[in-house]
């Protein structure tokens, strides 16, 4: 009886750990990785926002894995080819878009596009546009009341203000400015680059270090984003910080997602693109990325975004033709900027 009984209490004790075991396996939720650059998901960005939005529809996890901005994203994503563990991608924007496409790793988005409120119509079946803004220098109008006017202006007038930049190699904004003074200048960029080199305090490798250096007084302006001002007033209530206008026309950025064709969770990425363009994603842009949302919500835009500058003209070159002369445009940077 003794062996019986112990015999009982083995097969109980092992059917309770099968028990446990497949419960616990019921209760494990699919896990969504989404690469993403690190202010996106950081403390002050809109990714924890995001991540619970999401979860509380999706019956799932949602994982952030971040690189530092939308270069590192697709050298990233480059590396690991096919092997990428990336669900989806949250962080590119449109002058990598080319570059991004032709790693051959992302699946067509499949999302309605209609209702988008973009300053340009929107036709691309492999990303799908969550944000946007405009490139602009910022400066405290209480250092500087009387900006320039126009990149002309800024560029060659030789007691004009010290600005701070971003290195086109390793930052969105930095490149997007790089390609500003192409769209202007032409092929006298080189020469505006030389004209402009002395009252520039540096180059920066991401966005934050030269915000910050603008904020500590090292500089009187910051190439930053016209929506940039709407921070200091919801957050800080300062009102001094401006975007300078220009007569040519600011270079338009706009910020992109996709899904890879590796997914393993092919299901729930579909479902996160489709909630990307969605009031819950799109809320949470404003007032988290201090970006435009690529679809403005019902209840419209925060208050602090009412005086945004909005440009007379909208400059951009085509996802391909940044592909196919970045270096060059790079190259011709380098050269103006160490002599």
């Amino acid at each position: 009886m003794g062996a019986l009984l112990m015999f009982y209490r083995l097969a109980l004790a092992f059917f309770s750990l099968c028990l446990a075991g497949g419960m616990a396996s019921a209760q494990t939720k699919p896990v969504l990785t989404v690469y993403t650059y690190s202010s996106f998901a950081g403390k002050y960005g809109p990714g924890k926002a995001v991540k619970e939005r999401f979860e509380a529809v999706c019956s799932c996890e949602l994982a952030w894995v971040t690189a530092e901005d939308a270069g590192s994203l697709v050298g990233r994503l480059r590396l690991e080819g096919e092997g990428t563990k990336a669900d989806a991608v949250v962080g590119l924007d449109m002058n990598l878009a080319a570059e991004a496409k032709a790693l051959n790793i992302f699946a067509p988005h499949g999302v309605d596009v209609k209702g988008l409120t973009l300053p340009i119509a929107w036709t691309d079946d492999t990303f799908i546009p969550y944000d946007w803004g405009y490139l602009a220098f910022v400066y405290d109008s209480n250092k500087l009341p009387h900006p320039p006017k126009s990149l002309k202006e800024l560029v060659e007038d030789p007691n004009g203000p010290k600005v701070v930049l971003q290195d086109p190699r390793t930052s969105a904004p930095g490149l997007g400015f790089l390609l500003w003074m192409q769209k202007v200048y032409g092929d006298r960029a080189d020469a505006a680059w030389a004209q402009l080199k002395p009252r520039i305090v540096t180059f920066t490798k991401g966005w934050s270090e030269a915000y910050g250096l603008f904020l500590k007084g090292e500089a009187d302006m910051v190439m930053s984003y016209t929506t940039s001002p709407a921070y200091h007033i919801a957050v800080e209530k300062k009102d001094q910080y401006k975007a300078a206008p220009f007569e040519e026309g600011h270079y338009l950025h706009i910020e992109l997602a996709g899904m890879t064709r590796t997914s393993k969770n092919p299901e729930l990425a579909r479902k996160f693109m489709d909630f990307i363009l969605s009031e819950a994603f799109q809320s949470a842009m404003p007032e988290g990325n201090w970006m435009m949302p690529a679809k403005t919500p019902a209840a419209g835009l925060p208050a602090a975004f009412k005086d945004v500058v909005q440009p007379s003209k909208a400059l951009l070159f085509t996802p391909d033709e940044v592909q196919k002369n970045r270096r060059a445009f790079v190259d011709r940077w380098l050269n103006a900027t160490a002599r």
